[in-house]
């Protein structure tokens, strides 16, 4: 991981542990704070924090299937596996069309499209040995954190951009390990940052919906 990007992950996790919207620790830690929120959700909120749940686990994995493919040189299964990573995005974006119109799905496919494509970057230049282009890729990610941090915030007031900012930092900041370990083979400490990956991807899935549910709350 280089240097900035590491001081810019590591105030997001500091920002992370002062916020309502965030446990930073471990992945037990989360998913027994997950079960205790699940209680407290109406039927409504409990079903749209599973679907979004479903959604962003299904965005690390398939872009774990893109590095994967990337990095063992198979051509065919990255195209594959992007294209699945694209259809997520759309999905993704979907999610909040009922709540915020087609325009707001449409931004927001952009953003996630930006946030895939930084990550790409990343991946290209970790598999090509390309420093430089690693930073520039780094750079993209962390400026496509805040514009989608600043567009959350400002269709939802439950969504404080700091604490959406730190967020997404640290997940681009799980993308870029796990890149880093899968180039190294390292499958042990991939392990463990994939469980780490799909414990914040809740995370993020579980803030949106408490948001959500906040702002619509007749619709919840």
């Amino acid at each position: 991981m280089t240097g900035p990007f590491r001081v810019s992950l590591y105030a997001a996790i500091c920002a992370l542990a002062m916020t309502p919207l965030g446990i930073v620790g471990s992945s037990q830690a989360h998913q027994e704070h997950g079960a205790a929120k699940q209680l407290s959700r109406s039927a409504k909120a409990s079903h749209t924090a599973a679907a979004l749940r479903d959604l962003w686990l299904g965005h690390i994995f398939w872009v774990r299937n893109v590095s994967l493919a990337t990095l063992s040189k198979d051509d065919a299964a990255a195209k594959a596996a992007e294209q699945q990573a694209v259809a997520n995005a759309q999905a993704i974006a979907g999610a909040i069309e009922p709540f915020y119109g087609a325009a707001a799905k449409e931004h927001m496919f952009k953003l996630l499209a930006g946030h895939y494509g930084a990550v790409k970057a990343y991946l290209v230049a970790t598999a090509a040995g390309d420093g430089a282009g690693q930073s520039t890729a780094t750079q993209s990610l962390t400026a496509n954190a805040e514009e989608i941090a600043v567009f959350l915030s400002k269709a939802n007031p439950n969504l404080p951009k700091e604490a959406v900012n730190g967020l997404l930092l640290a997940h681009g900041g799980h993308h870029i390990q796990q890149i880093q370990e899968l180039k190294d083979r390292n499958y042990e400490a991939e392990a463990k940052t994939w469980q780490d990956m799909k414990a914040h991807m809740y995370q993020i899935a579980d803030a949106m919906t408490d948001a959500l549910a906040k702002q619509f709350a007749k619709k919840f």
